[in-house]
């Protein structure tokens, strides 16, 4: 499910509407900005529009303000210039820690805690990997190394890093449009041609977390009373079925971004994509990874499929790449094992929240979760667009 910013801006929705609106009509021309809309409110965990915009206005002005000691010293460690204004937090923390932003002499930064971040590769490698893809053309914040020449720093109670700030539009939605999944084919076999070698796959990507089955799961629910018990009961069968998904066979990972879904994208002024979230970057085989673009950007979320979306994206990818990577059901193994760790990881948030704000959050996350999950026949459609086109 998609989270709003911690100071949402319905500018910024209406730009996010019109966007999925692009990608929405590439499979079906009639579609209103009205679906759009809907389709966005739904995203986020909304019954329509009005209650997205409702939410939208409850939040505004909610944003933290940090510490102003604290603001001057992440500066300083930095070495960003004078602060020129309050540093804001900009959204709820995360699986990594919370982002903040921070305005100096010198520009504006984007700084995160990362206190609860477990990095697939050590920091060096993922930056190493970062520069790499900047040098080949891909556009993203730079990270900033602090006056020690560290990228993470311990200030105050919290462990840091820094980027700069790129302008650029609000995360992208899916099903994104053919313009925007062609401009992600090109950086996807872009970084996947730097063929930087990293030891393992990613274990996110390999390996299910949960101790328990899905139908235990659900009779825990239940027993617990959880009001999204039913639905998650309902779902068992299918993501059961998405467990049965295997890998292929030989796959060889590369270091890869790992995680580069719409809400890790933005638009330039110009158009390109901007990328973030490099915190997660790992090992999967390129196969993997482009499995997991075309489940993330070109699955609507009731299930259909943007068949232009998905063409443009491996088409692109393979004019920069030469080949595509070898294709089957085994590509999605990635996708559908790290889907089954972040759908129990907030069944397990949402039956452990004491916060009613966060209790609120978790159970309209879990719902949107269960109604809107892939299922097999829905890759196996992609599956087909990608062997189409490779034959073709």
């Amino acid at each position: 499910m998609k989270t709003l910013p911690d100071n949402p801006n319905l500018d910024h929705l209406r730009q996010q509407a019109k966007d999925l609106l692009a990608g929405l009509r590439d499979s079906d021309p009639t579609a209103s900005l009205a679906d759009a809309q809907a389709s966005l409110a739904e995203q986020y965990g909304f019954a329509g529009w009005t209650e997205l915009k409702a939410e939208v206005d409850r939040q505004q002005g909610r944003a933290d303000v940090a510490d102003p000691a604290l603001a001057r010293a992440v500066a300083a460690q930095y070495d960003l210039g004078q602060v020129t204004g309050p540093m804001r937090s900009v959204a709820r923390a995360d699986e990594i820690g919370r982002r903040w932003s921070l305005e100096t002499d010198r520009g504006r930064w984007s700084v995160r805690t990362i206190d609860t971040w477990i990095p697939i590769v050590d920091v060096e490698t993922e930056v190493a990997l970062q520069e790499a893809a900047a040098g080949a053309g891909v556009l993203l914040p730079a990270p900033v190394r602090s006056r020690s020449g560290a990228i993470v720093e311990s200030i105050g109670e919290h462990s840091w890093r820094v980027n700069q700030w790129l302008h650029s539009g609000p995360p992208l939605s899916a099903p994104a449009s053919a313009l925007l999944t062609r401009e992600l084919g090109r950086i996807l076999a872009t970084v996947h041609g730097l063929a930087l070698p990293v030891d393992r796959i990613s274990p996110w990507h390999t390996m299910r977390f949960a101790p328990h089955g899905w139908a235990e799961m659900a009779d825990t629910a239940r027993a617990k009373g959880a009001p999204w018990a039913p639905a998650l009961a309902d779902a068992v069968s299918t993501l059961e079925e998405l467990d049965s998904i295997g890998p292929a066979v030989g796959a060889q990972p590369v270091l890869c971004h790992n995680s580069l879904g719409p809400n890790n994208a933005r638009r330039a002024a110009d158009g390109r994509l901007v990328v973030v979230g490099w915190e997660h970057a790992g090992g999967q085989p390129p196969s993997w990874e482009l499995g997991d673009a075309l489940t993330h950007w070109t699955i609507n979320p009731n299930g259909g499929v943007n068949a232009a979306g998905a063409r443009a994206l491996l088409d692109a990818y393979r004019t920069v790449a030469g080949a595509l990577p070898p294709l089957g059901m085994g590509m999605f193994t990635g996708a559908v094992t790290s889907l089954a760790n972040y759908v129990a990881g907030q069944l397990d948030h949402a039956l452990t929240a004491r916060d009613e704000e966060i209790r609120r959050y978790q159970d309209r996350s879990v719902r949107h979760l269960l109604a809107h999950l892939p299922t097999r026949a829905t890759l196996e459609r992609l599956l087909d667009e990608a062997v189409s086109l490779s034959a073709g």
